[in-house]
């Protein structure tokens, strides 16, 4: 799944990481490739912290809408981190569905972009449903 970071760096200090879509994650490195780095590892701890408490992903947003944020007006940075939640997801369990081979490849083609398995992306998508449909 992509989260949209934002780096900021005040002067005699490391940079700053903020995850706009995950209120609260927060992470930092002295270079700008260590701070994706960290923000990648922020945002798995953030989201197992969520799903351990039962909580669901807020949907991500576009970046335009970031950048209209006058929170980070001072970015100087922009770019998303990938992150793979299975790896932080409770045990597995296996499903047998049906659905219209077309359905199936446009799925595929869609996990593919986002750099997603096929289940992981079905599991996103429907969190994100759900999670929309809570409010």
């Amino acid at each position: 799944m992509r989260f949209a970071v934002v780096i900021h760096k005040d002067e005699g200090s490391s940079y700053g990481v903020t995850i706009p879509d995950l209120p609260g994650c927060f992470s930092g490195g002295d270079t700008i490739d260590e701070a994706f780095s960290n923000a990648q590892e922020a945002v798995l701890c953030h989201v197992e912290a969520m799903f351990m408490a039962g909580e669901l992903l807020p949907k991500t947003r576009p970046l335009q809408e970031h950048h209209a944020n006058e929170d980070y007006r001072d970015a100087q940075y922009w770019g998303f981190v990938d992150v793979d939640l299975s790896s932080i997801e409770n045990k597995a369990v296996r499903l047998n569905i049906t659905m219209p081979s077309r359905v199936v490849a446009l799925v595929d083609e869609a996990a593919a972009r986002a750099s997603e398995s096929r289940s992981g992306f079905l599991a996103r998508a429907a969190l994100e449903h759900i999670a929309a449909e809570r409010g």
